[in-house]
């Protein structure tokens, strides 16, 4: 049973990814461009829209798997500064300060940056075809024993 579970941990590291990546983006449009009946942020303002620009394109990075560590790094960041900055001051506990997302989101991409963009990414079909095996030694080191 272990055996198919290490044969399969790349593709669900892919498909977490994709998924987390696909929710941030769409926190970000919703914030940019009003969908899912949000209001939209001004242009500009600090730290919201920053954190809306960063929501869509770091989430659209993510779940395509374009350089998928760095942007699960700032993507972590700005969830890190909005929990501790926005959510933080109204309560110590996500429950009490509305904070769930912010902090679930925080350590999903953490978790990214360190397990990598697992299969179904788009920087191991642009390695292959440059002819590195970059994209195989990335495969190997996100299939971690437990």
């Amino acid at each position: 049973m272990y055996t198919r579970l290490n044969h399969a941990q790349p593709y669900a590291l892919g498909l977490f990814r994709i998924v987390v990546g696909l929710l941030f983006a769409c926190h970000g449009a919703a914030s940019l461009f009003g969908f899912f009946e949000k209001e939209t942020v001004p242009t500009g303002t600090w730290p919201g829209w920053f954190a809306a620009v960063i929501q869509l394109v770091g989430g659209v990075l993510v779940m395509l798997g374009l350089g998928t560590r760095i942007a699960a790094l700032v993507a972590s960041g700005s969830m890190a500064y909005a929990y501790f900055k926005v959510h933080q001051p109204d309560g110590l506990f996500p429950m009490e300060n509305n904070g769930e997302p912010a902090a679930m989101f925080c350590w999903a991409f953490l978790l990214i940056v360190f397990t990598g963009p697992g299969a179904m990414a788009l920087d191991q079909l642009f390695a292959s075809r440059s002819g590195g095996s970059e994209a195989k030694r990335e495969d190997q080191r996100t299939a971690v024993a437990a």
